[in-house]
């Protein structure tokens, strides 16, 4: 029986076309469920709705992807199967050639492709929307003489009949997303590259990071990135995310549980592999 995994929709977003990339990979039969935003994703795979679900968590150029961190930050149930990378292919699409009077897009494409946009349609009205392929949506149902275009994938383009005004518009050649496959359940039989921690530090404590980030170093654990978001308890609380390099040695536990003991709370959210599209 083919297990569900949730995305982000509707079929033609970036994330949809992560999940069938992952699909393919790594050869596990997913019945891909379609949600209007991040947080339903995040939400079905609690509720028990969907096995697992796909969603971004950084882009290079934008940053973290906030709703996705602040849900596993509060998630009690939550666990990290697997990282993607997945490069950022963004085109502009219309009905037809012509003058473009608005685009629509998500609010990240729209940044994404900043340079672009100043320099070819200066007096474009940029309307954000829920997800690039809804942008699309918009434009195919639009009249083709509306003078309206989508920041979208060719995949987008390709399901409603739209026309490439202009390809692979980003700023950066290197423009890519990192996504997390977000289940229930640790699956134990995946390789282990990188780990997870969450935690929450007294902010009133003068130098509470620094001792926490000297638990890593003095033990020789490689840290790849942090990232911090507001505890949304008071002013000046904050909650700390930790990717880690993974390794099978007994200075990792230790480091963990070093810096649990200097934090309010811990959550291990678990080892994964890291899969890069090139």
């Amino acid at each position: 029986m083919a297990m569900s995994l949730g995305v982000l929709g509707p079929a033609g977003t970036h994330s949809e076309a992560a999940a069938a990339y992952l699909k393919r990979q790594t050869g596990e039969d997913y019945k891909l469920v379609l949600f209007a935003d991040i947080f339903d994703c995040l939400q079905a795979v609690e509720n028990g709705e969907v096995d697992s679900a796909l969603v971004p968590v950084e882009n290079s150029l934008e940053g973290a992807i906030n709703i996705t961190l602040d849900t596993l930050a509060r998630s009690e149930g939550l666990t990290v199967w697997r990282e993607l990378i997945w490069p950022v292919h963004n085109q502009l699409l219309a009905r037809r050639r012509g003058e473009i009077k608005r685009i629509y897009s998500h609010a990240q494409p729209i940044s994404q492709c900043r340079d672009f946009l100043l320099q070819h349609y200066p007096q474009a009205e940029l309307i954000k929307v829920a997800s690039t392929a809804r942008a699309a949506e918009i434009v195919a149902e639009a009249p083709a003489d509306s003078g309206s275009a989508a920041i979208a994938t060719a995949r987008a383009g390709e399901l409603l009949g739209l026309v490439p005004i202009a390809t692979e518009i980003q700023d950066s050649a290197a423009n890519c997303t990192r996504f997390f496959q977000v289940g229930r359940q640790a699956l134990s039989f995946l390789p282990k590259e990188k780990l997870l921690v969450i935690c929450q530090i007294d902010g009133q404590k003068a130098g509470a990071l620094f001792e926490v980030l000297k638990e890593f170093a003095q033990r020789g654990i490689n840290m790849t990135r942090i990232e911090s978001r507001p505890a949304r308890t008071e002013l000046g609380a904050y909650i700390f995310f930790f990717d880690l390099e993974y390794s099978d040695s007994p200075q990792l536990e230790e480091a963990l549980s070093a810096v649990e003991k200097k934090s309010i709370w811990l959550r291990n959210l678990g080892t994964f592999p890291v899969l890069t599209v090139n």
